[in-house]
């Protein structure tokens, strides 16, 4: 069925009060995009982080209602929700009802992350290089995982965890998925040789994501997800974190007594000049700490300090 369409301008720090609006006065469904993006298929998604809603500054938010919805009724009980908020930049049209989640997943190509690991949409052909017996091949829905190209952040991580299996350094071990979202990080591990991974997150619904695309993958049986306040407490060798530069700093502690002494950890969702912040957070801990950039985004990495 059509649907009326409402969206407006906002900013990261206002969005939340938005979104809530919306939702209070029926919005059947919630949707960002980056305000700047040229393209729909150039909107990535980050991975969300735990505790955290990873966002641009400025965004494009969307909201669907029943097609028969009156416009100005539903702008009035906006303002009256939240008077603050600026509504009149609101726009409305018409949009007929499809199978979204198949119609972005026509725009999505398979993309290689180091040597081996490739992140593959479920309606792609594999590529000629995939198909090496080597090859760590992650299939994934993008609709709520990434876009045409995956987020710098998940970039970097997944670029590391392929130069770690280039060692052999994650074959036979324990990954933790710190702020897992899709999963997406936790199954290129299970794929480049790591024996069990556990993925956290503080969204419930993160967790179903992860779970059934780790079913999808046939890993389902090495995988283990939990709500960060039903995390079993455990070290790894192997830890990453893709989450904020605040919840990093924040959750340094609880990160650290994650990370087996001699393990390594990888962090990223850290904005270019908010790397060295972090670094002093895990200096106490961590050896050979390192920041490396892929456009406007950093990883940090480290050695969890024996003793």
């Amino acid at each position: 069925m059509p649907f009326l369409e409402l969206s407006l301008p906002c900013t990261e720090a206002r969005q939340p009060r938005y979104e809530r609006a919306l939702e209070d006065v029926g919005a059947l469904a919630v949707t960002l995009a980056d305000a700047h993006a040229d393209a729909p298929d150039e909107q990535a998604i980050f991975e969300p982080g735990v505790g955290e809603q990873p966002l641009w500054g400025e965004l494009i938010l969307t909201a669907l209602f029943p097609e028969d919805t009156d416009g100005l009724v539903l702008l009035a009980a906006l303002e009256a929700f939240d008077e603050e908020l600026d509504w009149t930049q609101a726009r409305f049209r018409k949009v007929e009802d499809q199978d979204w989640e198949r119609a972005w997943m026509d725009q999505y190509v398979p993309l290689r992350f180091g040597a081996r690991t490739w992140i593959v949409p479920w309606n792609s052909e594999l590529p000629e290089e995939a198909k090496a017996d080597d090859a760590a091949i992650v299939r994934l829905d993008p609709g709520l995982a990434f876009g045409s190209g995956t987020h710098p952040t998940t970039a970097l991580c997944l670029q590391w965890l392929d130069e770690l299996a280039s060692t052999n350094a994650l074959q036979g071990q324990r990954v933790l998925d710190f702020g897992c979202g899709s999963g997406i990080l936790a199954l290129a591990a299970l794929k480049l040789g790591a024996a069990r991974a556990v993925g956290v997150d503080n969204d419930p619904q993160a967790l179903i994501a992860t779970h059934d695309n780790a079913e999808r993958n046939d890993v389902a049986d090495r995988l283990d997800v939990h709500l960060p306040q039903d995390e079993p407490t455990a070290m790894y060798p192997v830890v990453v974190a893709n989450i904020l530069a605040s919840a990093l700093i924040a959750l340094a502690d609880t990160l650290t007594a994650r990370v087996a002494p001699g393990g390594v950890l990888a962090m990223s969702g850290i904005l270019a000049g908010q790397e060295d912040e972090v670094i002093a957070r895990y200096a106490g801990a961590f050896d050979d700490l390192r920041a490396e950039r892929l456009e406007d985004w950093m990883r940090v990495t480290g050695v969890r300090r024996h003793g």
